[in-house]
């Protein structure tokens, strides 16, 4: 470490055994939590926040400006968790009016090249791979993962422990518990790996199956099969979860394969 050859501004806050490498940049109105890495040629700017033990890498960039014609330099901010990783020349923008901040989790990583957008809210635990581009006001939900190559649209809502296939167009919300694939993009089967590896049980699992089976595989659509889940599923929070996002969602959810589920 060689905090002499960084540029660290008088005014940031920075936490206790920070490690703050060569050529790295740190603005003003910037605070730093114990215990994290600031890598070479990192550039953290003017609104960032970011917790303990987090690790940037090089050439990622921490609170930039919105990529967003509407921002009039108002002060918002960029909020990165305790223990998350910022790979090589990943991106997170502050917010906007809209929201005021731009928020990512704990126990995150975003791999290489991952763009996280203006007054986006990530939750805790995702896993975003190589070359991801998460558009503005996109909000994912705890312990998604989403493969590299992926283009999200504004606005969409991802479910938690959902999987996203490598290359996909999301174009609109992603239900919970599911993995996705094809183009245009659609209902591929639950993530019962995940789940297990997460301790869902496989009585929880096999529910999740059969809510999703009147969803996406019945001929029905969307507001028969609520219908059903909601007078034949047993109680369950992993049920109210699902009902929950689908109803309150404004993009609409992703199709079964094959065309049904809208």
């Amino acid at each position: 470490m060689n905090r002499s050859l960084a540029y660290i501004h008088p005014d940031a806050k920075i936490g206790n055994d920070v490690k703050i490498e060569a050529f790295a940049w740190i603005d003003k109105n910037v605070v730093i939590g114990d215990g994290t890495w600031i890598g070479p040629n990192a550039t953290i700017m003017e609104g960032a926040r970011i917790g303990k033990n987090c690790k940037i890498f090089p050439g990622a960039v921490v609170s930039a400006i919105p990529q967003d014609l509407k921002f009039k330099g108002e002060e918002t901010t960029a909020e990165i968790g305790d223990n998350t990783t910022l790979r090589e020349c990943s991106t997170v923008n502050r917010g906007t009016a809209s929201k005021g901040k731009t928020i990512v989790g704990n126990n995150c990583l975003l791999m290489a090249y991952v763009h996280i957008g203006h007054d986006c809210n990530l939750g805790n635990n995702i896993i975003i791979s190589n070359s991801t581009n998460v558009a503005g006001e996109i909000v994912i939900d705890d312990f998604a993962i989403i493969s590299g190559d992926v283009q999200i649209h504004q606005f969409v809502h991802i479910g938690g422990h959902v999987m996203i296939s490598g290359g996909s167009l999301v174009r609109k919300d992603v239900p919970p518990y599911i993995t996705v694939a094809h183009e245009p993009l659609a209902y591929a089967g639950i993530n019962s790996i995940g789940l297990r590896r997460r301790g869902f049980s496989n009585e929880i699992i096999g529910q999740i199956q059969d809510i999703y089976r009147e969803i996406f595989v019945k001929e029905q659509n969307v507001a028969q099969a609520l219908k059903y889940i909601n007078e034949q599923i047993p109680a369950s929070k992993e049920k109210d979860y699902i009902l929950d996002f689908i109803k309150s969602s404004e993009r609409g959810i992703i199709k079964g394969y094959g065309g049904s589920g809208e």
